[in-house]
């Protein structure tokens, strides 16, 4: 099945849309081949204000209407615990809440931006997303996370580089309760991180410090900054640590 069928037989729909590569090409797919798209970001804690700026960005530069959805949460008990599950529950009550939307607003199909690249056994997410019967044009219609970018730049789509990036709350290590204070700390620091050059890389806590992983090629670039890393983020972090293990680049 190409995108071209998928949307002649899901002629309007409600689309979860994160900023990111993959959902920025749906709804430009959707639009593409006719379909009444409406985009839902749904704006919790767990998201870092660029990805909003972004996606309201890619929204109106393909004349799609966007709705926020805010929602706190931490007031879900397990997404607040932080434990091995807490990514299904999260995305159980992410999608929810974003469904009572779409339906107010007259949308009962709901789509994600999950890939054919993407482990189902990897990611606890995608079980709530089958539970709530999310449609995902892109794994359905087996379109890859390099197909993906691929087409993405075609398009032109500036959303067909952007490094992979995974909610602020997988920086807490599980078990460790989430608080918003942390996640603040952590968004300021990879803000931080980012205006001294860095790309694709991670802030997590550790401890009350911070544990910085950056690519291999980036490696020399933070051992050149040492001393603007650490005066950025140390006035956020009590210690902090670089961790030489390279992280391997997102897809």
């Amino acid at each position: 099945m190409t995108l071209k069928d998928f949307f002649e037989q899901v002629p309007k729909a409600a689309a979860a849309f994160s900023g990111g590569t993959d959902s920025a090409f749906v709804l430009w797919a959707a639009r593409e081949y006719g379909c009444d798209i409406h985009a839902y970001y749904v704006k919790t804690d767990f998201q870092p204000e660029f990805e909003l700026e972004d996606a309201r960005r890619l929204a109106e530069e393909l004349d799609i209407p966007m709705t926020v959805v805010d929602m706190d949460i931490l007031s879900v008990p397990e997404a607040e615990e932080n434990g091995p599950e807490r990514c299904y529950y999260c995305k159980r009550a992410i999608f929810t809440r974003l469904r009572e939307a779409a339906q107010a607003g007259g949308y009962s199909v709901i789509l994600d931006g999950t890939n054919a690249s993407d482990d189902a056994g990897d990611r606890p997410g995608m079980r709530a997303l089958r539970e709530l019967e999310v449609r995902s044009p892109l794994r359905e219609c087996g379109l890859t996370k390099a197909e993906v970018r691929k087409r993405s730049e075609e398009a032109g789509l500036f959303t067909w580089k952007k490094p992979a990036y995974a909610c602020l709350a997988t920086r807490i290590p599980t078990g460790t309760r989430i608080r918003t204070r942390d996640l603040e700390r952590v968004e300021q620091a990879e803000n931080a991180m980012s205006e001294l050059g860095f790309r694709d890389f991670r802030v997590r806590l550790y401890g009350d410090g911070a544990r910085i992983q950056v690519t291999g090629d980036q490696m020399h670039l933070a051992l050149k900054k040492r001393k603007q890393i650490c005066d950025k983020l140390g006035g956020l972090f009590p210690a902090v640590l670089l961790d030489l293990d390279e992280r391997k680049p997102s897809d």
